[in-house]
């Protein structure tokens, strides 16, 4: 059985609210008797209900957060970064998925809302602004991570998906390739709007014309996604030298395909992913990508939250990665 504060008041001979207050080092209590609680305290093992404290302060030290799928290798470090502020901090975390489905995650949210949480935390949202009128209903503060509605919420974190696109693009044109393909995943939201804008961006800059036979679409984000929205490519003559994919998994897919269709990486084709999973560098051949700052995406996220539990304001965080050139890409020969 947990020892409560009431076993202490007996072993103590005070009253149970005197050990209450002695415990939370309330003025009125002597600091002998204090000393004395604490000490019985440690020794019979004894250790607060969070939920009881919760009760008494209005608060319960809890963070909700609501993220796509749990098998998604991106979300690892982002969720590391939150852990490393939200346990220092005393707090704990919930977790559960949307499933990429906006209906879910408002449910989910307002699940979280009524189990007390203190604030939330919502990585790629595809309900964005209509958190809005909760937020103002609620009190409960919420931060989005890489938001993919394309309205506007004050409270989030995101990566710049346009300009890391741009950059792995510019990487394929100054390797001397001109014609270029992007494999965009249909349930990527704002980010695959924003990743396919860099892709463009960086090729008009060149002075490419953009070719609309060269953009292409999986189903999905994940590697077989990847697999069938790469053989969409095959039927093109003269094919495309380089390819930009939507994210690693989506990459790691379409290498699988290639390869199976006897595409030589890089030979034939330069291929890049994005996120800056860890897996990516052990795939033949090792991924050239662009990293994404995941670890601090969830430590800003969390900080932002932090913030909006104290009472001060928060803000929108654009934060920029960088490219990591492996061995999917080489010059045009």
């Amino acid at each position: 059985m947990p020892v409560s504060i009431k076993d202490i008041a007996r072993a103590a001979g005070v009253s149970h609210s005197t050990v209450s207050r002695a415990l939370r080092g309330h003025p009125a209590i002597s600091e002998a008797t204090r000393s004395r609680v604490s000490q019985l305290a440690a020794e019979m093992g004894y250790s607060p209900s969070a939920v009881a404290r919760g009760l008494r302060t209005s608060r319960t030290r809890v963070i909700g957060l609501v993220v796509t799928h749990l098998t998604d290798p991106f979300l690892t470090e982002v969720v590391q970064g939150i852990e490393a502020l939200a346990l220092d901090a005393g707090y704990s975390l919930f977790l559960a998925t949307s499933n990429v489905d906006p209906d879910r995650e408002v449910a989910v949210v307002k699940a979280f809302r009524e189990q007390r949480v203190d604030g939330i935390l919502v990585s790629s949202s595809r309900v964005g602004e209509r958190y809005l009128p909760l937020l103002a209903e609620s009190q409960v503060p919420i931060v989005l991570i890489n938001n993919q509605h394309d309205g506007t919420f004050a409270f989030s974190v995101t990566n710049d998906d346009r300009y890391g696109a741009e950059v792995v693009t510019r990487h394929l044109i100054e390797s001397g390739h001109e014609r270029i393909a992007y494999l965009g995943n249909h349930r990527g939201g704002q980010t695959d709007v924003d990743r396919l804008a860099g892709y463009r961006a960086a090729l008009h800059a060149a002075g490419l014309t953009p070719d609309p036979a060269l953009v292409v679409h999986g189903p999905n984000g994940r590697a077989p996604g990847g697999e069938a929205g790469v053989q969409a490519l095959f039927p093109l003559d003269p094919h495309p030298t380089g390819l930009v994919c939507y994210n690693d998994m989506m990459a790691l897919g379409a290498l699988h395909r290639l390869k199976q269709a006897g595409v030589r990486i890089p030979e034939d084709l330069s291929i890049t992913g994005y996120d800056g999973i860890s897996l990516v560098a052990y795939a033949d051949p090792p991924l050239t990508t662009f990293a994404q700052p995941t670890f601090e995406l969830g430590r800003r996220a969390m900080q932002m939250l932090l913030s909006l539990m104290a009472g001060q304001d928060g803000e929108h965080i654009l934060l920029r990665g960088e490219l990591i050139v492996r061995q999917s890409t080489a010059p045009r020969s």
